[in-house]
């Protein structure tokens, strides 16, 4: 029936799945026969349980009855009215568990008819004793209707508890009944699966081992030089039909092989030098390939365009030996290929080249020179110059180009295809990575730095600071009256007031000094290696620039502004986070204010 393995297997596998799950099956429902008498068993301790409590409740507040009439002390009265109320609650709840046996429902709704009587028999000596009537009260104790209720409630009560713990009795030895009858079950099936498997491997052991056992004699026989040793092709499976198939049609190949022995050793050279060929050229290549994951990996942590420029210039004339070249990259504008790097001591221009004059960018694909006199030669070439340019592409887009001196052989193209890629990989990541730090680190209505770059640049510059011995100086500064510009000409107004100011101190001040956003129209700048009074001057420049700005937005005259400034000197005596330094100059630019603003103050903590 089962012709192939795959089928046995097959077979095999969906039995022993289906007595699993049988297993499994009789298993849950032996387990939910189980639960469901622990339940029922639950259930029952719990009616019982409650009826106590109800009885307990009851009994006290006959306590609390009697000892209010004797004693007269309010506290019994107040001990009767809660226990009346949390028997009468307690009673209905075991009302309502017994919904589901409607002989004990009926038994617990009597006992409830006699407790709620029993509680209006027990109010009226209370309610005597209440008016001063205690004599009254115990004439009504004394009179034993109430006891006699009680023993009734007590009678009713007995049997209704009795009955409830022959119940949990019952339904607990059935739970019991249960587990023994699951666990009887676990172990009477496992074995039974356990023999079902291996039943069925024992067979397929069996089916596999003989024609393996033939196979392995035809082998040993053929490998002793028995060249006509065969299989029979009725092996039992398909599997190893097609085996014993394939061996005898390799065993007729080898018989010629054999044969034609010369031709097959010549054969086997050729096939060998191709070889070791193919294996010196992967060797070679795995070097290369080695070679740029070390280079894609210190690019892809390259910071800055020199630490890029640098790598390039290290890694790629071992990539491509004795091959000058360089490597241009699109600039911001995309109108111009800017250097990035050079290697092989050739000189390239600073200023770069229009993307227009290179035929491999206009083209998008390669283009070499080998012959300038029946080429066409790119227009940042020299001319009578063998070279070629590969443009670099990443996401269907070309980002740079990369310029070779000489001839490109056959390995040397492998070699520039996987640089190229890399390379341009590389280049789309350093410019995401930058535009993400500068998203981070600039604010996005001046370009200035925000605070949170300005505090973190203040504990380094501190830190440096301390190391060289040199002054750090900080300006604090606002514009003056800003909130006028927003409230007579609007918000779009008052940035544009504030772009004007940033764009007038990015100009006025050094280019070592760190210029930031410190908050709506308020400023700061770190002047490293300056003191206050030096700088100053600097401030005392910047703010008669500003005095002097026209402001304008769209078409329309805003006015003239100025700005106020408050310059403090780091000191030992500060706080090495800055926060010091950063109160001293912002009280300064605030004496600047009250002094009638447009001015710059140098705080007394000064260094």
């Amino acid at each position: 029936m089962f012709v192939s393995l795959t089928a046995r297997i097959t077979a095999i596998g969906l039995i022993v799945l289906l007595a699993l799950a049988s297993l499994a099956g009789l298993l849950a429902d032996a387990s939910y026969q189980a639960s469901q008498s622990v339940h029922w068993a639950a259930h029952s301790a719990g009616i019982i349980e409650t009826t106590e409590a109800a009885l307990g409740d009851l009994r006290e507040a006959e306590s609390g009855q009697r000892g209010f009439v004797i004693t007269r002390d309010p506290a019994y009265a107040r001990s009767y009215a809660e226990r009346v109320d949390s028997a009468a609650r307690t009673i209905a709840r075991v009302v309502e568990q017994t919904n589901d046996n409607p002989l004990q429902h009926a038994r617990a709704q009597k006992i409830a008819l006699l407790m709620k009587e029993r509680s209006t028999i027990l109010l009226q000596p209370l309610n005597l004793a209440r008016r001063g009537d205690f004599s009254g009260a115990v004439a009504v104790i004394a009179s034993g209707r109430g006891r006699e209720l009680m023993d009734a409630i007590s009678v009713r009560a007995q049997g209704f508890l009795d009955e409830e713990r022959a119940l949990q009795s019952t339904r607990q030895d059935a739970a019991v009944q249960r587990l023994e009858s699951g666990k009887r079950l676990a172990i009477l099936g496992a074995i039974a699966v356990a023999l079902v498997v291996v039943g069925s491997f024992a067979l397929l052991v069996r089916a596999i081992r003989r024609p393996l056992a033939t196979m392995m004699r035809a082998m040993t026989a053929l490998g002793s030089g028995e060249q006509d040793a065969r299989i029979d092709t009725a092996m039992g499976s398909r599997e190893f039909t097609r085996l014993a198939v394939g061996y005898n049609a390799m065993a007729d190949r080898l018989r010629g092989a054999v044969a034609d022995q010369g031709t097959s050793e010549r054969q086997l050279q050729i096939v060998n030098t191709e070889l070791e060929q193919n294996t010196k050229s992967l060797r070679e290549r795995g070097e290369v390939i080695e070679l740029l994951g070390g280079m894609a990996h210190r690019m892809q942590a390259a910071r800055t365009d020199d630490e890029l420029a640098q790598i390039v210039r290290v890694f790629v004339p071992q990539v491509l030996p004795d091959i000058p070249g360089a490597l241009y990259a699109h600039n911001n504008s995309r109108n111009c290929l800017a250097p990035v790097a050079s290697w092989g001591g050739i000189t390239v221009p600073i200023e770069g080249f229009a993307p227009e004059r290179c035929w491999a960018l206009r083209r998008g694909q390669s283009h070499s020179v080998e012959d300038p006199s029946r080429e066409i030669v790119c227009g940042h070439v020299a001319e009578n110059e063998v070279y070629h340019c590969e443009p670099l592409l990443a996401g269907g887009e070309v980002i740079g180009v990369l310029y070779l001196q000489g001839r490109i052989g056959a390995e040397n193209r492998f070699r520039m295809n996987v640089l190229t890629e890399n390379i341009a990989s590389a280049l789309v990541n350093h410019r995401l990575q930058r535009s993400l730090r500068e998203q981070t680190i600039r604010d996005p209505l001046t370009s200035l730095f925000n605070r949170r770059y300005m505090e973190e640049t203040l504990k380094l510059e501190i830190a440096r600071s301390l190391r060289a011995g040199s002054p750090l100086s900080l300006v604090m500064c606002d514009i003056d009256h800003f909130k006028r510009f927003n409230d007579e000409f609007g918000h779009d107004a008052g940035d544009s007031v504030l772009q004007m100011v940033a764009a007038e101190m990015r100009s006025r001040f050094r280019d070592g000094d760190v210029i930031c956003r410190f908050g709506g129209e308020e400023f700061t700048i770190i002047a490293p290696g300056t003191t206050a009074e030096a700088l100053a001057g600097r401030v005392e420049t910047v703010r008669r620039a500003i005095a002097e700005l026209a402001v304008r937005h769209g078409n329309r005259t805003l006015g003239s502004t100025s700005m106020s400034f408050g310059i403090a000197t780091w000191s030992d005596a500060m706080d090495r986070d800055g926060a010091t330094l950063i109160q001293a100059a912002d009280m300064a630019l605030y004496q600047s204010k009250r002094d009638g603003r447009n001015r710059a103050t140098i705080s007394m903590l000064a260094a």
